[in-house]
């Protein structure tokens, strides 16, 4: 059965340093190299991944050779670094399907909705849980964090903040629930808090 990946801004033929350094690699090579192995030592020829933007950036030539190399049939969604040229190299790949400057797909009754850029989808501060949300999956930012400005419904799927590997999309929704419910229950624990306080003020005013 095939399994659904994330990733972002790939890079790959960036020959700035300011990219390839801060993820742990000290040349461009060695970081697209790099790149093709940790993705194919987790992603299967049968699985589907989606791109949020930024494929290649810097050779064209070299960036579409290392596209051929990864495993996968890959879904991209455009990001400000894919100019029209590389779009139609992207559409010549077999492996390798263009959707446009985004998408919004259902996995398991939750909805996604894939874009390049970090972009605000619902409503967020009420207490409605993740499946009611449409939940943005995002690229761009280059981000350590997982999650947006601390919006646990905007989830960097790049390779910055996953140690440059695409990540699973079932362990995503795993990430957004933990993050959801250990948010609720703290929520609780200090609503119960206030509530005990309250009460022994109660308490002491009553003895008075």
């Amino acid at each position: 059965m095939s399994r659904i990946f994330f990733v972002s801004d790939t890079h790959f033929g960036h020959q700035k340093e300011f990219l390839y350094s801060p993820r742990g690699f000290v040349s461009s090579e060695q970081h697209d190299q790099s790149i093709i192995e940790r993705w194919n030592s987790i992603v299967n020829e049968d699985d589907i991944v989606y791109h949020l933007g930024d494929l290649v950036l810097g050779d064209n030539n070299h960036g579409i050779e290392c596209v051929k190399q990864l495993n996968g049939y890959i879904k991209i969604i455009r990001g400000n670094h894919d100019t029209d040229k590389r779009i139609e190299l992207y559409k010549t790949l077999e492996n390798v399907e263009y959707l446009g400057w985004a998408e919004v797909i259902k996995y398991k009754k939750y909805n996604f909705y894939l874009s390049h850029h970090p972009t605000m989808t619902a409503n967020y501060d009420n207490e409605k849980p993740p499946k009611a949300h449409l939940i943005n999956l995002f690229g761009h930012t280059h981000q350590k964090t997982k999650f947006y400005d601390d919006n646990i419904f905007m989830y960097h799927v790049g390779l910055d903040s996953n140690s440059c590997y695409p990540v699973l999309l079932d362990d995503i929704i795993e990430e957004i629930n933990n993050e959801f419910y250990s948010k609720e229950e703290k929520e609780c624990t200090q609503l119960g808090t206030w509530t005990t306080i309250v009460q022994q003020v109660k308490k002491l005013f009553s003895k008075t």
